[in-house]
């Protein structure tokens, strides 16, 4: 028995002019799967895997689509429209994902992205957004290891720091004295927990334990192109001694710092140097 907002895999039961009907069984019975969504293979009786969720007209529908977040889930997301019933979220599918007024905590603008929780409301069984994070963080106090590594999404900003929604169940805060580069909302990074307090509040880490408040090399070449503007001249056509004499490593060692930031999208590699994202 298939619900909204899972996805699954369905049996086809027939063709109709507008698309697939497939067997969802319960309450939801036999759901389209619309004709510009199906599959270029296809038969009676054979399988298929899609997304559930509700057309405008509040109708179970199918997709092949996978929404850029899955319900249960927080993620990032554009606003591309706002009505009398609330924001129109872009996720990835034909229609847009609501946000509706009740949930929202600060006016919302077109065009901006926001850290949402996505769910099956209780009572419409419509999929929708809430800005009101708090409510969907995990009640049950969080077991973490000191040292452990954990998956984050930053979501707000404290006078302490940086929020942040760990493994996405609980928040921690990035304290503001152990962070050395820029940090964006809705950014994903790893981390690492530092302290599960008595009162349940966790003090999180962009660097491992006993590393936490050092300068790694990408933490250096970010510090040094804030001091520079954004840009500098040094990149990969530079001899190993001009970089060894700006930072004291190897071209090799240098290589794979810039790496890793441009693969983390905080550089663009140019031939005349590096510059911030």
């Amino acid at each position: 028995m298939a619900h909204i907002g899972e996805r699954v895999t369905l049996t086809i039961l027939r063709e109709q002019p507008f698309g697939l009907f497939l067997d969802a069984g319960g309450d939801l019975g036999e759901v389209l799967l619309p004709r510009r969504e199906m599959p270029t293979k296809w038969e009676i009786g054979g399988e298929v895997e899609v997304f559930l969720y509700c057309d405008s007209e509040d109708r179970p529908v199918a997709t092949l689509k996978h929404p850029k977040v899955m319900p249960e889930e927080f993620g990032y997301l554009e606003v591309l429209a706002i009505t009398g019933v609330g924001a129109f979220l872009d996720w990835g599918l034909p229609k847009d994902l609501l946000l509706p007024f009740r949930e929202q905590r600060e006016k919302l603008e077109v065009g901006k992205s926001y850290v949402v929780h996505v769910h099956v409301d209780p009572e419409t069984k419509r999929i929708v957004a809430s800005r009101r994070l708090s409510r969907y963080f995990d009640k049950v106090p969080a077991v973490y290891a000191e040292g452990e590594e954990v998956d984050l999404q930053l979501y707000g900003k404290t006078d302490l720091g940086y929020k942040a929604i760990i493994n996405n169940t609980h928040s921690g805060v990035l304290f503001a004295n152990q962070v050395f580069r820029r940090l964006r909302a809705g950014e994903r990074t790893k981390g690492f927990v530092m302290l599960v307090r008595p009162d349940g509040k966790i003090d999180l880490s962009l660097y491992e334990t006993g590393k936490a408040g050092t300068e790694t090399l990408e933490t250096r070449i970010d510090i040094e192109l804030e001091k520079r503007g954004g840009f500098w001249a040094l990149c990969d056509s530079s001899s190993p001694e001009e970089i060894y004499a700006a930072l004291g490593v190897s071209k090799k060692v240098f290589k794979k710092a810039t790496g890793a930031l441009f693969k983390k999208r905080r550089i663009t590699i140019g031939k005349d140097g590096i510059r911030r994202a």
